[in-house]
């Protein structure tokens, strides 16, 4: 019997053949945490008494809350610095990014690798063709003590997009879209491979944002096929060791094959309080917002950059909304400078602020007063996800953000593309 990408890649990790069901433990090839977590695991492998973690392929980033926005956060950076320092790991400080930015940026992540983060969009290096996934602090802290974690080998789904693109639909209205479909616990604790003539032209940024939210139906990790643009991104960022791309086999068993057409395919975006909570622009175009955010692990990338700045030149935001703009990395920031995109967000009356998470996970860097609506790019609107329970957050691509910041309300992209 044929296997599936994630079969493949956990019977390599773990010496020996498994299926869809079956128990293994695993070696893990990278792990990571975030200052929202690695406080955490720092004290749970102090518990555990390891005096030396054994897996030397770990990193930590301070994304969340950078700079510190508060005594306590201060404190929980100087307790990952020193750790860094102690144990001789290294530490994305303050202005390098988003974690989910800067490690594959890094050269950290190969197809066919084994990947655990604190933090639940780990899924994103599915992109790269990696088994990559979230776990809590302490399932960290095991997996740096011991090198290995057990996993569960989750049943796949096969899903093909086909159809190009219509104006206007970006890879953010795609995955919205099939959120929409399968619902939030749709893909509970699945593999998801994605195939098809639409997966096949999406930019590895696309690809990056539609892996980043699969965690949003429920899935546990996700996978795209390796090809030319895949190889070029890998060369392009740092990448200097072998890999071996996996293929899965032609008779693998999915637990469900499914499809979607977007070829008449509207903008997409999720309403308050639930990502498949999704309807397409003309059900929500109109509706007055405050505040427009454009950044994240999901749309801060230079592509996504790009789209907004192309809409936004020339044009100023409406009076009554503020627009926020965080790049996902210094890399990403710094290109864009180049580029001219920083300029025309900040003539048209955006703030661009430090590279990192705080608007999109509540920390800082803006914060909604209550009863405020916003329209993100981020992939979560739950109550309270960007620090105030009383606000509403809806959810889009970056190019229906940045239309939106124009009109102070929410609207439909294509009539500035």
């Amino acid at each position: 019997m044929g296997k599936t990408i994630v079969e493949k890649i956990l019977s390599e990790h773990s010496g020996k053949q498994v299926s869809a069901g079956d128990y293994a433990i695993c070696n893990i090839d990278f792990c990571f945490g975030q200052d929202g977590t690695s406080g955490i695991i720092i004290d749970r492998i102090k518990e555990l008494g390891a005096k030396k973690i054994k897996n030397n392929n770990f990193c930590m980033v301070i994304d969340h809350s950078a700079p510190s926005p508060s005594m306590g956060v201060s404190r929980v950076h100087d307790k990952m610095r020193k750790f860094a320092q102690e144990q001789n790991v290294d530490l994305f400080d303050i202005g390098c990014g988003v974690c989910h930015q800067v490690i594959p940026e890094s050269g950290r992540v190969l197809p066919g690798d084994l990947i655990v983060g604190a933090d639940s969009h780990t899924c994103t290096y599915g992109a790269l063709n990696a088994f990559a996934t979230g776990m809590g602090s302490t399932d960290l802290a095991i997996s740096l003590s011991t090198g290995r974690n057990w996993f569960r080998v989750p049943q796949t789904f096969k899903i093909k997009v086909t159809g190009k693109a219509p104006k206007g639909v970006f890879a953010k209205d795609i995955i919205l879209f099939i959120i929409g479909k399968l619902g939030a616990n749709g893909c509970t604790y699945k593999s998801i491979e994605f195939y098809g003539d639409a997966i096949d032209s999406l930019s590895m940024d696309g690809r990056f944002t539609m892996s980043n939210m699969v965690i949003e139906m429920g899935a546990k990790c996700a996978f795209f096929s390796v090809d030319s643009k895949t190889k070029k991104w890998l060369s392009d960022h740092n990448v200097n060791r072998k890999y071996s791309p996996v293929v899965a086999d032609s008779s693998a068993v999915y637990q469900k094959t499914l499809g979607f057409d977007i070829s008449k395919l509207k903008p997409q975006v999720a309403k308050p309080h639930a990502v498949d909570n999704v309807s397409s622009i003309n059900q929500v175009k109109g509706k007055p917002i405050d505040e427009a955010y454009i950044g994240t692990c999901t749309n801060g990338r230079l592509e996504d950059l790009a789209i907004a700045s192309g809409i936004l030149e020339g044009k100023v935001i409406n009076k009554s909304t503020k627009l926020v703009v965080a790049p996902a990395s210094s890399s990403i920031f710094l290109e864009a400078m180049k580029k001219g995109y920083i300029q025309n967000f900040v003539q048209a009356g955006a703030v661009v602020v430090n590279p990192g998470c705080g608007p999109c996970v509540g920390t800082h860097n803006g914060v909604p007063a209550d009863n405020e609506v916003v329209i993100s790019t981020a992939n979560r609107n739950f109550k309270g996800r960007m620090g105030n329970p009383s606000a509403f957050i809806y959810l889009a691509s970056p190019a229906t953000v940045a239309a939106s910041a124009i009109e102070g309300k929410i609207t439909d992209p294509r009539k500035y593309l």
